[in-house]
């Protein structure tokens, strides 16, 4: 697995969940531009999705066994948009701070990969 694609994306979900963050603590839902936000961190995780499935099919072996792997990268895939999904149903607050969740859930996510692989 690259890295490099792993720490982006963990970085990614880490900005994407301060930006949250700040528009909970300034009492504001989700607006467009944080979906824009998701967005990115989503296709990253999408891409990070693909070439994990890509090695796994080459051939190559996560360190600590290929079923936790791939349940690892769907959820990491699949947390993010959750979260945004989740927020279209609380247009308070409450749904940046769903978000900034996801954003940090993610990052965890990210490190956690990055060790099942055997980085």
């Amino acid at each position: 697995m690259l890295a490099a694609l792993t720490l982006v994306t963990g970085v990614a979900a880490l900005l994407l969940a301060a930006w949250c963050g700040w528009a909970a603590h300034r009492d504001q839902p989700t607006k467009d531009w944080h979906f824009i936000g998701m967005a990115v961190v989503t296709l990253l995780a999408l891409v990070q999705l693909v070439i994990g499935i890509v090695a796994l099919a080459r051939g190559e072996k996560p360190d600590q066994g290929t079923t936790i792997f791939v349940a690892y990268l769907l959820g990491a895939f699949a947390c993010v948009p959750a979260a945004g999904f989740m927020s279209l149903t609380e247009r308070t607050r409450w749904g940046s701070v769903t978000v900034a969740a996801g954003g940090v859930v993610l990052a965890v996510l990210e490190v956690r990969l990055y060790d099942i692989w055997g980085g």
